[in-house]
């Protein structure tokens, strides 16, 4: 710990509102992005009127760009110099104003010229997300910045993820009837940019308040006065925080896991209750119950890490959402069943969504302890990569595991083999379900950084500090 006066000084404690309110501007950047997420392709079909050539295209082009380009961020924040307002909290203050009047233009048809149309359509799409990542990027490398202590980083997780997950809660209720809403103002053809730009200055706002509440928890680095800064990274630095940084590789390809449950369940869901089920009415009561049931986990990591340890909660929360998605397969043919199991496996992705980020940020102890310099962005950032991944595997593994039981959109559920039933829940749990037995593997045997080694970590670089 560093001395003060001979004795050691304490980390300062967090604040109430950092304990409870840090993730305000994550339920805004959810319910910001859930716009593109779910009525982006509506957008371009039915609105700009797009060939599926063309839509094809422009969201391939904006999904591949972004995918490339998801390991920068955190690279810039570390090697830049930092500003007056610290190298972190800094990126929260104005740049997040700038995202809505750009992303709108991804919703906005300004030509009858297809190419023209398109062109503006990718680039706002591209620009739009490179500007938002970086406030995301330094948002998330808060948690290591300002929780000094396993439980403090754990607390600023939970508190993000709880926050995350309402934010989606909310969509399901703001979304669409605020677009409806607005397009009586703007007209039904800019709808979707309007309800973006709304709930983008949310998302604005929300990244601000963060802002605020981590007044005086980052420290800020004079250059001018200290030769070398402790902060700012050069390519080797980077280089050598993740390569001699092993358990962080795992922690990404584990990570992969939670990522695919998320986006491959959620894009198999309608197949499985339409066609295993034959009941897509109950698709509202399942989205609602496990909604609410990820939001709880999320919220209930804080208690377990304390008394479990983050790594070992998420290593629970892996092995128990695995085996409850394994278990839909075989019972299937009984959707209250399939509700209840998803319901439980759903409260283990909130605790594996707040988890993640404390592991990230144990990552980063190790890290600066082991090449004396703190890339906290970078590392924070990198959690990006999975994400990114897991939205191209939910791109390839559905239609293939469609595929495989000979999916057709003509098919008629009463009259649908067994067989061709169950192969609905392949890709909506049994291939998550794998993923997340693989990845609780790869943590128990191959993220060895428990929270004793941690702290002792810890201790040694504020030694280094005095």
């Amino acid at each position: 710990m560093p001395q003060e006066n001979g004795k050691a000084k304490s980390p300062k404690p967090l604040s109430f509102s950092l304990k409870y309110l840090y993730g305000v501007g994550d339920a805004g950047f959810k319910l910001m992005t859930n716009i593109e997420t779910f009525y982006f392709t509506f957008f371009l079909t039915n609105i700009a009127g797009f060939s599926m050539a063309v839509v094809a295209t422009i969201g391939s082009v904006i999904n591949i760009v972004d995918s490339a380009l998801s390991w920068i961020y955190g690279a810039i924040i570390n090697s830049t110099k930092p500003s007056k307002y610290g190298r972190y909290r800094s990126w929260l203050r104005i740049m997040p104003w700038i995202v809505p009047f750009l992303f709108a233009f991804q919703f906005i048809k300004i030509s009858d010229n297809v190419t023209v149309a398109s062109t503006t359509i990718i680039l706002a799409g591209i620009i739009s997300h490179v500007v938002w990542n970086f406030p995301y990027v330094a948002n998330s490398a808060l948690v290591s910045v300002v929780g000094k202590t396993p439980e403090d980083k754990a607390t600023l997780a939970s508190s993000r993820a709880t926050w995350n997950s309402l934010g989606g809660i909310l969509f399901s209720y703001l979304g669409l009837p605020l677009a409806t809403v607005l397009a009586g103002v703007v007209g039904q053809k800019n709808q979707f940019a309007a309800a973006l730009f709304v709930l983008g200055i949310l998302m604005a706002l929300g990244y601000n308040a963060h802002y605020k509440m981590t007044e005086g928890y980052e420290d800020v680095e004079d250059e001018k006065v200290q030769k070398v800064s402790k902060t700012r990274t050069s390519a080797k630095d980077i280089v050598a925080s993740l390569f001699q940084n092993p358990m962080l590789i795992v922690l990404i390809i584990a990570d992969l896991a939670k990522w695919c449950m998320n986006f491959v369940v959620a894009g198999s869901a309608i197949y499985y209750f339409k066609y295993a089920a034959n009941n897509p009415g109950l698709q509202a009561t399942y989205i609602l119950s496990t909604s609410i049931a990820a939001m709880i986990g999320a919220y209930a990591f804080r208690y377990m890490s304390s008394r479990l340890t983050s790594r070992t909660s998420i290593i629970i929360a892996y092995v128990v959402s695995a085996v409850c998605l394994i278990l839909v397969y075989f019972t299937y043919a009984n959707p209250m069943l399939v509700i209840t199991l998803m319901t439980v496996a759903m409260f283990f992705y909130g605790v594996q969504l707040a988890a993640a980020p404390a592991l990230y940020a144990d990552t980063v102890v190790y890290a600066t302890w082991k090449t004396g310099k703190d890339a906290s962005g970078w590392i924070m950032g990198l959690q990006n990569i999975p994400l990114k991944v897991a939205i191209f595997l939910r791109g390839t593994i559905i239609p293939a595991a469609l595929a495989s039981v000979g999916f057709k959109a003509t098919m008629d559920p009463k009259t649908m083999s067994a067989a061709a039933r169950q192969g609905m829940t392949v890709s909506f749990a049994l291939i998550p379900g794998i993923f997340l037995a693989v990845g609780a593997l790869l943590l128990i045997f191959g993220f060895r950084l428990t929270k004793e080694k941690v702290m002792q970590y810890q201790a040694e670089i504020d030694a280094r500090k005095d």
